[in-house]
């Protein structure tokens, strides 16, 4: 606890303190909000109880009682607990009970050192009821953002139909289309330094209240929220002391993450001011500017946008962390064509290199992904070497999760991105998919895979790719998935009538190299979407949709 309480304190003395600029991005860099929240409505017991019921049975050691046993006991205590719910709503009150939070450390990666305090991440514990009070108020604040349109476009960090796959498919989208342009391109991954428990209380609710319009009772709500907070670690049936939580917004909560975005809201207008591309998943922004190989890549613009970003930051009490900023410069013969040694972030100079790991994906300089693929098969061949020494005492059912957990989930993890990758770079997936089906149905090495992978109902790797497009193309269409991937499809308006006309064909745009053009989203999706036919392009529902392309696909794979 002591280690977690000095690391913050240290941050926060790095930082240089700006009083007179503490809200001058609230001035200067978004406009105060028209609209205003002014209370919380008050729930009804089925809304209470319909929140509840689709939580998970988690327990946290503050709870009284297990959260099952909670559950069960609802027609008896159902209005106790609206009743405290609505109070706290009606009168802007959050009982002191209800703010402590238990640390339970979770190291970062797995091959980091155990006995470095430094290497664990503290995420907090709440006990249910806080989480059922904060997951309402939750879900208001989350109508009134939609409605009024409050959220960071290329903000894909914690929001509904976004994810890092949707950050990552725009990004890499927009590098492709770059590099078919003849372009070269530079990516800047910024990294700041414990983020979510830097936040400055004070900001925050400023911010809440000038730039997002909540006002009355439910800033008042928010403002007991912050207030007179704790938490103390668990750790090996042992509890440290009591700390009190002056900055941050607890991880592990329900609320923290979206009013951490909301609080790193002016950011993207700050960016925008230097023309530059960008995207973020959190607390993790990436910068990204093309130019034609005859031009010079403006790299000062690249290092005056980030100037401006690190003065944001300080005032807002945020430390960007240069260790961890990585750089990578993109395009064909990129040595030749781009003369960049070194780019100064925050007075760091820093080297671009080989490849970067982005939201967990590798990028190269040509955007192949064959380092990533080649890190993928790596893993998964490591993982699955472990599932076929224990396979023998393992049923059919436990032996297949273990496949899923650690084997398909790498295979699917942003796949859509692999979209047009070469043949000989999707068969070493298909190899490490083709083994891991033997292993679980324990078949011989050089038994035919194909009906293994049709009784299993397996996807070959390249259908599961070509299946996440298509999914990815539906939701866009139908206004399920985020906003900076539907505008990236055009529906086909022929200039004249046409039968083809109503089928809901999307318009191929012109690329000029298959290499790079071929794969990026706006021209594979329309592809592959007008190759289906017609009744699944029609589909009603999303579940009817996914039902409709899976036989299709499979029919297509096992023909």
């Amino acid at each position: 606890m002591k280690f977690f309480d000095d690391k913050i304190n240290s941050i926060r003395q790095k930082i240089q303190y700006h009083p007179q600029n503490l809200l001058i991005d609230i001035d200067e860099c978004c406009s105060s909000s028209e609209t205003h929240l002014e209370c919380f409505s008050p729930v009804t017991e089925k809304d209470l109880l319909s929140v509840i019921n689709s939580s998970k049975s988690t327990s946290c050691i503050l709870d009284p009682v297990p959260t099952q046993l909670l559950k069960q006991a609802l027609p008896k205590v159902g209005k106790s607990l609206l009743e405290i719910v609505n109070s706290s709503l009606s009168m802007g009150y959050v009982p002191n009970s209800l703010k402590l939070a238990v640390i339970k450390p979770i190291i970062k990666k797995p091959n980091l050192d155990p006995r470095e305090l430094a290497n664990y991440r503290p995420i907090s514990n709440l006990s249910f009821i806080a989480k059922i009070l904060e997951k309402i108020v939750f879900n208001q604040l989350r109508l009134y953002l939609q409605s009024n349109s409050m959220h960071e476009v290329f903000q894909s960090g914690f929001r509904q139909n976004h994810s890092t796959e949707t950050a990552l498919l725009r990004v890499t989208n927009d590098l492709l289309s770059a590099l078919d342009r003849g372009s070269n391109a530079i990516l800047v991954l910024l990294d700041l330094s414990a983020a979510f428990d830097t936040i400055d209380h004070a900001i925050l609710l400023d911010r809440l209240e000038n730039l997002i319009g909540i006002k009355g009772s439910a800033l008042t709500w928010f403002r007991s929220y912050l207030r007179d907070r704790f938490q103390c670690v668990y750790l090996n049936n042992e509890c440290s002391y009591q700390s009190r939580v002056k900055y941050g917004v607890p991880q592990g909560s329900i609320l923290g993450p979206l009013l951490f975005t909301l609080y790193m809201l002016p950011l993207g207008k700050i960016i925008r001011r230097h023309g530059i591309n960008f995207h973020c998943y959190a607390d993790d922004t990436q910068l990204y500017i093309s130019a034609k190989p005859n031009e010079e890549l403006c790299i000062n613009q690249i290092t005056d946008c980030i100037k401006d970003i690190k003065n944001w930051m300080t005032h807002n009490f945020l430390l960007l962390n240069s260790d961890k900023t990585e750089v990578l410069l993109l395009g064909p013969n990129i040595d030749k064509n781009i003369n960049v040694n070194t780019v100064d972030i925050d007075g760091h100079l820093i080297i671009p290199g080989k490849t970067v790991r982005n939201l967990g994906v590798i990028f190269d300089p040509i955007l192949s992904f064959d380092a990533h693929i080649c890190s993928i098969v790596k893993i998964a061949f490591f993982h699955l070497r472990n599932i076929a020494k224990i396979r023998s005492i393992l049923s059919l059912e436990d032996a297949e999760k273990l496949v899923h957990a650690f084997i398909t989930s790498r295979l699917d993890y942003c796949n859509a991105l692999l979209a047009g990758s070469p043949h000989k770079l999707l068969h070493k997936l298909q190899l490490v998919q083709n083994a891991a089906a033997r292993v679980l149905t324990r078949a011989r090495k050089f038994d035919h895979i194909t009906p293994i992978l049709s009784s299993l109902h397996w996807l070959p790797v390249r259908f599961r790719i070509d299946y996440k497009i298509l999914l990815l193309t539906y939701k866009s269409l139908n206004g399920l998935a985020p906003h900076y991937l539907q505008e990236l499809l055009t529906p086909y308006n022929p200039p004249r009538s046409l039968r083809s006309q109503d089928a809901g064909l999307l318009l191929v745009p012109r690329i000029r190299k298959n290499y790079a053009g071929g794969r990026a989203f706006f021209y594979k999706a329309p592809q592959l979407w007008n190759s289906l036919p017609i009744n699944i392009r029609d589909s009603d529902t999303l579940s009817i949709f996914k039902s409709r392309l899976k036989t299709f696909l499979f029919a297509q794979a096992f023909e």
